[in-house]
């Protein structure tokens, strides 16, 4: 049996800002490769023989994106579907399923704006980790930590593996530790990062949201029975979608379901959640400085600097991060990024209030 990739693509994208827009979020963008990251996402499950086409869950501002980016890569897609509202994981992953065929179809569930530096490695889980999928168990998988990372939720593994892949079953989740508890799990071990890429058969997926969430899964059918269908694009039904509770799917299935494994990995992944996460994915010049785009930078040390708007002059500084796009500048102490959305909320209020004056 194949598997269908289904890929999730509704984030607004606002981390990366002033680069990535709620119009253009960062999953549309050429962040780490030439490829922008929504179309490294679908080429790392393009193999026909192993791969069906994959299936979309985009923003419904997003579908011309969408479309052009797939036909740039000469992808025919199974579906896309576009939602009316953005409801989280839980509801989007639902009317995938859906789609799918509520049946046995086995579902590789990735994030559209995630980075994996090995897909190899990563293609080699999945398939390590399918027999266990088919048979039913819910399969999540985790990044093995290179540090006590703070911006991550953590999965905490039985220490006895499932076969010799180190697949094991699930403990417990536990929210985004601060350093202290994260430096303990560490010490402690059998703990991963939790990447948000699920493994899952479709029809095993809906009875578990059945059992926990009903009204996701009624919300959803309801919206997929009523959907209207323009070529690949699925428009779901509004107003039925908009009865379905927003909730993630590790907070209505993952972290109450007693048949959820774990599969680590180690494949160079990032969220590229933050300015300081993109820096890492570049090698940096002789003064440790990541430098794109229109800028210039001298006698300056660990700075990240990005401009695809006027050029930006760097000169006896350290341990920035300046980035100009849009018509906007943001600058702020490497190691901050991760405060990104509070710098959004800020502008959208000043706008807003110039707005209303």
């Amino acid at each position: 049996m194949k598997i269908t990739p289904v890929i999730l693509s509704g984030g607004s994208g606002t981390r990366l800002w002033p680069l990535s827009t709620a119009e253009q979020p960062k999953q549309f963008l050429a962040l780490t490769a030439d490829e922008t990251m929504f179309q490294l996402t679908i080429a790392r499950a393009s193999d026909p023989a192993r791969f069906d086409p994959p299936i979309i869950v985009a923003n419904g501002r997003h579908a011309d994106l969408v479309e052009q980016q797939l036909a740039d890569m000469g992808v025919e897609p199974g579906a896309v579907i576009l939602e009316p509202a953005a409801k989280n994981t839980a509801p989007a992953i639902a009317i995938a399923a859906l789609e799918a065929g509520a049946d046995d179809t086995l579902m590789l569930v990735m994030p559209s704006d995630h980075a994996i530096a090995d897909s190899d490695e990563f293609r080699t889980a999945v398939a390590q980790a399918a027999p266990v999928a088919r048979d039913g168990w819910l399969v999540t998988f985790g990044i093995r930590p290179s540090g006590p990372e703070t911006g991550y939720g953590y999965i905490e593994m039985n220490d006895v593996p499932m076969g010799d892949s180190g697949l094991a079953t699930v403990l417990r989740f536990i929210e985004k530790p601060d350093e202290e508890r994260a430096r303990s799990m560490l010490r402690q071990g059998g703990f991963v990062w939790n990447a948000g890429i699920f493994l899952m058969r479709a029809d095993r997926y809906l009875a578990a949201l059945e059992q926990y969430e009903p009204d996701v899964v009624s919300a959803a059918r309801q919206a997929h029975d009523r959907q209207t269908k323009v070529g690949a694009r699925r428009l779901p039904d509004a107003d039925s979608f908009a009865a379905a509770p927003s909730i993630s799917i590790d907070y209505a299935v993952m972290e109450r379901s007693d048949t959820v494994a774990a599969m680590p990995l180690d494949c160079g992944w990032s969220d590229i959640g933050s300015w300081d996460a993109l820096a890492d994915q570049h090698l940096p010049d002789p003064s440790g400085s990541v430098v794109r785009g229109n800028a210039l930078v001298h006698d300056s040390t660990n700075c990240m600097v990005r401009s695809d708007d006027v050029r930006v002059h760097l000169h006896g500084v350290s341990d920035l991060i300046v980035v100009a796009s849009g018509g906007e500048v943001v600058i702020m102490p490497r190691g901050t990024s991760q405060n990104m959305r509070a710098v959004v909320d800020a502008a959208r209020e000043r706008d807003a209030e110039t707005s209303a004056s």
